[in-house]
């Protein structure tokens, strides 16, 4: 929806503003500048991506019509899903908790954390590290060594489509001026006709300069900015996974372990301490009356 909203009062702007302004809206209707434009950069997209690019290009694009999902809920269930873990790990051993990591969506404990339960990475990622934790003796610093390899290999592979999109934005102004240039070359051909037809063609090929502009900086790059910041949104759980899991391995007790991982959360979206003192609180008398 705020996609919608940002692409109209684009297009309210630019083209409320030019008739304003006097200008005749219709005389930028120009099709086959458009089809220039577009095949062109769409042709160039194609040439310059391998098929595993534009195919997470497309699956990027698609997701922008959904909502983040990383809400302050979200890391509420992800906090206490850690505590729990933690809190069982500290009573009952590492042990403890293998089959539940092992058969996670079977996992009475993880089913608790539907949200949490429904993010891919983030589950892969937690049910990895606590796997190699009850594997064997993990020395800390080489554990969060690899975490932070792991996080940093996510962002490379999830920047692909933000890439691919600013390198199709930033070519579009150019294609804008072929167009144009297409256009100028018609005129010239065309010198034999009065002035007024003459004045016709070359307003419609300098349309294509136009519309390059307009489509590269107010729809294309647009979106490779809103996919750069889905992108960090994504990261922020594995982030909190792994300060959580560190702080635990440096044997901090469970609710101060949760404490770290809270911090890292970007504010808007970060829980306060008295909710999650709460929730755990209220998983405490849970558990007591079990």
């Amino acid at each position: 929806m705020a996609i919608m909203i940002g692409y109209f009062l684009v297009v309210a702007s630019v083209f409320g503003g030019f008739a304003l302004a006097g200008g005749h809206v219709a005389a930028l209707f120009q099709p086959v500048e458009l089809l220039m434009i577009g095949g062109a950069a769409v042709g160039a997209f194609v040439v310059g991506n391998d098929v595993k690019s534009i195919k997470a290009t497309m699956k990027g694009l698609k997701g922008l019509t959904k909502g983040t999902g990383y809400t302050s809920q979200l890391y509420i269930e992800l906090l206490l899903l850690l505590y729990r873990l933690l809190s069982k790990i500290r009573s009952e051993g590492l042990i403890s908790i293998e089959s539940d990591v092992d058969k996670y969506k079977e996992s009475k404990l993880f089913a608790d954390y539907p949200l949490i339960l429904a993010d891919h990475h983030a589950m892969e990622f937690l049910t990895d590290y606590l796997r190699l934790m009850v594997s064997g003796n993990a020395n800390v610093f080489q554990l969060e060594n690899l975490m932070d390899n792991e996080i940093e290999t996510h962002h490379e592979e999830g920047s692909v489509p933000v890439h691919c999109i600013a390198k199709l934005g930033d070519g579009m102004p150019a294609f804008g001026i072929v167009a144009a240039v297409m256009g100028v070359v018609h005129t010239m051909e065309s010198v034999s006709l009065p002035p007024a037809e003459l004045g016709l063609l070359i307003a419609h090929a300098l349309v294509g300069t136009f519309l390059g502009i307009l489509l590269a900086y107010g729809f294309v790059t647009p979106l490779s900015s809103l996919l750069e910041h889905k992108l960090h949104e994504s990261s922020k759980p594995m982030h909190c996974i792994k300060v959580t899991l560190i702080a635990h391995l440096n044997a901090y007790p469970p609710p101060l372990a949760v404490e770290f991982g809270r911090k890292v959360l970007f504010s808007t979206e970060r829980p306060s301490f008295e909710e999650i003192d709460d929730e755990i609180r209220q998983a405490k008398a849970k558990a007591r009356a079990k």
